[in-house]
């Protein structure tokens, strides 16, 4: 499915589809770029956000430009009965970015509860799965930390600025 957009909402996807600019007030810069007005570019993106044009708007850090060049994927055996409770204490932690279930490939796989953390170092990241142990304790059978090797691609919605309809869900 696609979605028919106009030549304003083209401008502002283009505008913003390699990132919102690093200024105090990033939606005035796009507004300057777009050539409308500041109240409609955030009308006009809640309103194809309203009509699935678009899922969200959201920031997409690079962590290694950030310092955090340890990047561990905790993976974790806990009772399934229990994921959803767990989960959700272990993804309400401040250094959890993000936690979710998925299903066990047995046997080669018994991990049902994933949580990324980030650190610089890999100390760091093992004293903050420490904090998930405890918080799962004594219900976590077995864990492991997978650690980034690389940067995968890390984009969103890309168009070409003459196109007449975009992807259902796109994400700026």
């Amino acid at each position: 499915m696609s979605l028919k957009v106009d030549k304003a909402d083209r401008a502002i996807i283009a505008a913003t589809q390699k990132g919102l600019p690093l200024a105090p007030d990033p939606w005035a810069v796009i507004a300057e770029q777009t050539g409308l007005p500041k109240a409609e570019v955030l009308e006009r993106l809640r309103a194809m956000s309203e009509r699935g044009v678009i899922r969200r708007v959201g920031l997409v850090p690079n962590h290694y430009k950030l310092g955090w060049t340890a990047n561990g994927m905790s993976v974790w055996d806990i009772p399934d009965e229990l994921a959803g409770e767990l989960g959700s204490k272990v993804g309400a932690l401040p250094f959890v970015t993000h936690c979710y279930l998925r299903p066990r490939h047995m046997p080669e796989w018994p991990y049902n509860l994933f949580a990324m953390v980030h650190g610089r170092s890999r100390s760091e990241v093992e004293g903050k799965v420490a904090r998930i142990a405890s918080v799962l304790a004594p219900h976590a059978r077995a864990f492991d930390v997978l650690y980034s090797t690389r940067i995968l691609k890390k984009a969103g919605l890309r168009i070409s600025p003459d196109a007449e309809r975009i992807p259902h869900g796109s994400k700026v």
